[in-house]
């Protein structure tokens, strides 16, 4: 174990924990986007997009979550603190990011801004935000008409397409968050003038309470008011009294977080003072739309500038309980000066010494967007289904739509997203890939995370998992067990410190979910399992989570690869805790068998003959089961295929020798059970350090597998392991069903398909998470097999690597689509250059949902940090 690192910011996680200080109270919590979300639809046809678009944003309250700007707010959010601009031209503050929607987009829902997750520690005591806000009006119209101009083959249309920053005509506007208490927190804006003209700048640092209180339910309604020409006074019934204060002599503008009846309905408003209030009063000067008695639930201060080129402006603000005497003199400087040191010196601990200054750099933003990607999620299904007291119940049609057997779900917690924009929601399976790069800066939060999925209120009562909100009940697939015994042995090793008691309270729920997966996922109780599209979206020829038109049903590879591997993951487990409870031998037992069991059937399907390996190809397939009970096996050479790879586990024979019942009873299986051991020889073979190993393939198996996946021509690209072979680029997969034709093609940019809302594409692209099992599933084998067994690297090269070198060599080219080339260009930004050359954009790193299979280009959503953000663990790992 290594001693864990003693800096400031360690100090403040260790109060965190004990519950001492309460550090974490306040966080970047606020979301990108509620507009066009499940939880604020109340529709009968379910069409989320559209019951509350953009452009109702402004005028809309909501009834779950709040968005903004560079925005902060409370655990529970219910004070929040964001940025509104303007430039003297658009038609709206900027109070929220902009973009299309899945029906808009020629390739699903895009943001449309310039923004970046500049720097975060875990408890938020500093944090630092950019966003590229155009002098010239914002081009709204243009984006949406060109984006729906566009089909499928053509790239998308973007906000630099548009001329938006033409001649450096914008500004930067840097948003910095520095705590001197829990409760005190340091606020600096400024606006950098980067064009070549003066340009006039609003800025409205803008501070309201989420609305609790108009929906018929019990609520103790907050307020604020002016308490003098730079102050505003909040008091709220949980956090009682709060003060902003604002440098300077800003116009303080005063509305209510109320809908706006009138622009919505044409109906009449209540009070005059609703949530757009503010920016009519800036745009059209109409000060009859702010409250004269300078009080409400939303508030603003307004600050306007003219900036000359090249220069900048900066207001300062201060949220806390009670205010310093002089709070703004030297000590704010001050203060931010130290935490911007602390935060230097906590991810200097953590980051390797032979590190490269630019993979720092690389490394620390991907914990900037991890950090700044928590969102107080908020999601009472029951609640949702039966409407608000207040309001006219719900369509009838919602009792047999969306979520309807979910009304437990009870969401109210500080959730690691996906992306706070294009995904402002909990997926379960990017959640457990987050939380490996969380547990090496806050292994608490990625615990926590962990746990939370498997409470009573989130977890089914038949232990099936939450996937996502537009649908709780689709299949993620099973990984949680995977993260979090990676997580408890990260957290061994970077903080010295064993939690014995996550890793078992994890197991017992864990335990549920696992039975559920047995009993729904396995058609025929022969350890050959199905899930749907499992997280892969479009990978397969039909869309796998719906009826087949062929009848029948897929034995999924992928799905009973899984399955092995929760097995295994299930099993690692159970020998950790029975280190320290005998008693857990009986169940490691248990899921070795299962394990055995699966691992018989993907390669015999169950004794019937039919086999998911394909002995001719040398690569496993999905087998399409037809009503007539034949088996057709569908030839696709995709990442269905190297998910069986993951299903592998190294036993250490001090590890066994510890545990006595376990041992006698896996020797009495591999005597007395050889129909189902003895075509897995290396259970009974010891190899590198007299180990086990435990894999539902063979060593000459691997070899033809990583003979195809290692080949240029197939899976391996120059940024890693491709999710569809680029054999099928000249060689598409064909099959006629039911009158219509099916086909698979290689698509190594966008998806030209509209499964799944056609945003992501699994046919050719390169995604962190299943390249970072891969990786970590070679380093598995090499245990075993030691530096003897070599493979081609690539495939034809003539070049002769052990598996460690393999993986490492798959690390460096997935690291590599975000560090500089000898040009100095990234390939995540493609050829784009700007972030080439220009000093504003150059240090600027986007963590993109999957990449181009041939350039390494950034591809989906823009701001996928999380599961992304492995690539700050791999960067921990190669120090490049």
């Amino acid at each position: 174990m290594n001693r864990p690192a003693d800096t400031a910011e360690h100090r403040r996680l260790e109060e965190s924990r004990a519950r001492q200080v309460h550090w974490k109270r306040w966080g970047p919590y606020l979301a990108e986007r509620a507009w066009g979300t499940v939880r604020e639809d109340y529709s009968a046809d379910g069409e989320a997009w559209s019951f509350l678009p953009f452009e109702q944003s402004h005028v809309k309250a909501y009834r779950w979550n709040e968005d903004g700007l560079a925005g902060i707010c409370d655990r529970h959010q219910y004070i929040c603190f964001s940025l509104a601009l303007w430039n003297g031209v658009d038609p709206i503050l900027k109070e929220r990011l902009f973009g299309l929607t899945g029906d808009q987009g020629n390739h699903g829902e895009d943001v449309k801004e310039s923004y970046f997750y500049l720097d975060s520690t875990p408890t938020h005591s500093w944090m630092r935000f950019l966003y590229k806000y155009p002098q010239e009006r914002f081009p709204y119209e243009m984006l949406l008409a060109e984006n729906r101009s566009r089909d499928r083959h053509v790239g998308e249309f973007e906000l630099d397409d548009a001329g938006a920053f033409a001649a450096n005509r914008y500004f930067d506007v840097f948003v910095q968050y520095a705590k001197a208490s829990a409760e005190d927190i340091l606020i600096r804006i400024t606006a950098v003038n980067r064009g070549p003209e003066p340009a006039e700048i609003h800025l409205l640092p803008t501070i309201w309470f989420r609305n609790t209180w108009s929906w018929g339910r019990p609520a103790a309604q907050p307020g604020l008011h002016a308490a003098g020409s730079n102050l505003i006074e909040l008091v709220e019934p949980t956090y009682g009294v709060r003060r902003l204060l604002m440098d300077g002599a800003p116009e303080l503008l005063f509305t209510a977080n109320e809908t706006n009846h009138r622009a919505l309905y044409d109906e009449p408003n209540p009070s005059p003072y609703v949530k757009d209030s503010i920016g009519r009063a800036v745009i059209a000067g109409d000060r009859s739309a702010v409250n004269p008695g300078r009080c409400g639930t939303k508030a603003a201060a307004h600050y306007r500038f003219t900036v000359p080129p090249g220069a900048e402006v900066t207001v300062r603000l201060r949220l806390a309980d009670a205010l310093p005497p002089d709070p703004f003199g030297p000590a704010f400087e001050q203060i931010e000066a130290q935490r911007k040191a602390e935060a230097d010196e906590y991810f200097a601990a953590i980051a390797p010494e032979e590190l490269s200054e630019d993979g720092r750099q690389v490394m620390r933003q991907a914990f900037a967007g991890l950090l700044w990607s928590k969102q107080f999620y908020h999601y009472v299904v029951r609640d949702w289904m039966d409407g608000d007291p207040a309001f006219p119940p719900p369509p009838p049609e919602r009792r047999a739509g969306r979520n309807r057997e979910w009304r437990h779900l009870y969401n109210s917690d500080v959730i690691s997203m996906p992306d706070k924009w294009e995904y402002p929601w909990y997926a379960a399976w990017d959640l457990a890939f987050h939380c490996l790069p969380l547990a090496l800066v806050d292994s608490e939060f990625a615990k926590d995370q962990l746990t939370l999925m498997l409470r009573e209120w989130y977890m089914h009562p038949n232990g099936q998992l939450p996937a996502y909100e537009w649908s709780f009940g689709d299949v993620n697939p099973p990984v949680h067990a995977w993260s979090a015994y990676r997580v408890y042995k990260i957290e061994q090793k970077e903080h010295g410190h064993s939690d014995h008691g996550f890793l078992e309270r994890v197991f017992h729920k864990l335990l549920l979910n696992f039975t559920w997966w047995v009993n729904r996922k396995d058609a025929e109780g022969r350890n050959v399992f199905q899930g749907g599209f499992l997280g892969l979206d479009n990978i397969g020829v039909f869309d796998r989570s719906k009826p087949l038109p062929t009848g029948g049903f897929l034995e999924q590879a992928d799905g009973t690869g899984w399955m092995a591997m929760y097995s295994l993951n299930l099993l690692a487990i159970a020998m950790e805790l029975a280190r320290e409870d005998s008693a857990y031998q009986d169940v490691a037992s248990k899921f070795w068998e299962h394990f055995v069991y699966i691992a018989r059937a993907i390669n015999h399907l169950g004794g019937d003959g039919f086999s998911m390996w394909d002995e001719q190809d040398g690569f496993f397939y999905d087998l399409l089961h037809l009503p007539d009970g034949s088996h057709m096996p569908l030839r696709i050479r995709s990442m269905v295929g190297l998910i069986p790879l993951f299903a592998v586990e190294t036993l250490e024979p001090r590890r066994i020798a510890r545990l006595p019942g376990f041992k006698r009873r896996m020797d009495w299986f591999l005597e007395n059970r050889r129909d189902l051991t003895d075509h897995i020889p290396h259970m009974n073979t010891p190899g590198a350090g007299e180990r086990l190993l435990l894999s539902v393939i063979s060593g000459d198996q691997l070899r033809r597998v990583l003979s195809v996946m290692l080949d240029e021509k197939e899976f391996l690209s120059p940024y890693g392991v491709r999710a569809l072979s680029k054999i099928h680029q000249d060689r598409p997969f064909v099959l006629s069903a039911g009158g219509a034709e099916y086909r698979v093609s290689y698509e190594p940019g966008e998806s030209t398909t509209g499964l799944f809302g056609g945003n992501s594409n699994w046919r050719g692209p390169i995604w962190f998470p299943v390249n970072y099992l891969l990786i970590e599933s070679l380093q598995k084998f090499h245990h075993y097999y030691g530096d003897d067994f070599k493979v081609e690297c690539p495939t034809g090269s003539g070049v002769w690597m052990t598996l460690w070198e393999v993986a490492a060599e798959l690390s460096r080219r997935l690291s590599h689509i975000f560090l500089r080339d000898s040009g100095g260009r990234r390939p995540v930004h493609g050829t784009d250059d700007k972030y080439a050359a220009d000093p504003n954009w150059r240090d600027l790193v986007l963590f993109y949902e999957y990449f181009h299979g041939d350039a390494g280009r950034g591809l989906g959503a823009s701001h996928q940090t999380g599961w992304t953000g492995l690539v700050a663990k791999l960067l921990k790992q190669s120090g490049e």
